[in-house]
């Protein structure tokens, strides 16, 4: 799975996700102070699951309908250590969360729900 980290995503979780064999690149090592616009360009033009806590990017994608990346995984919950994000989204992939492209996933502790995207350019 190739995911692009949002700068709010703790360096220990980016570091875990890649040990775990994810394919990350993190905003806060490559584009720092990058905009959300340009955040989610960047994940849509290069193939990448948009990893963030910020809720705007609903309202980016939703609300003004700027074209989405292949996927969003929104944490919505208050990280107790660095490496919980990364800890939750693992274990929400084992349980069985295959289904994240093509989805705006909000997740949460014990518990997520997903929304589909809208069409991205040049899909049928």
């Amino acid at each position: 799975m190739r995911l692009l980290a949002n700068e709010n995503i703790p360096a220990a979780s980016v570091a875990a996700l890649r040990g775990a064999g994810y394919d990350v690149r993190s905003l806060s090592e490559t584009s720092p102070g990058i905009t959300d616009e340009a955040a989610l360009a960047l994940a849509r033009d290069e193939g990448r699951i948009l990893l963030t806590f910020d809720r705007d990017y609903g309202g980016l994608i939703f609300g003004r309908g700027l074209p989405s990346p292949p996927g969003v995984i929104y944490l919505r919950f208050i990280p107790q250590t660095p490496t919980e994000p990364a800890e939750v989204l693992q274990t929400l992939l084992a349980q069985g969360a295959k289904e994240i492209e093509g989805y705006f996933l909000v997740v949460e502790h014990e518990s997520f729900r997903r929304r589909l995207l809208p069409k991205r350019t040049g899909e049928a």
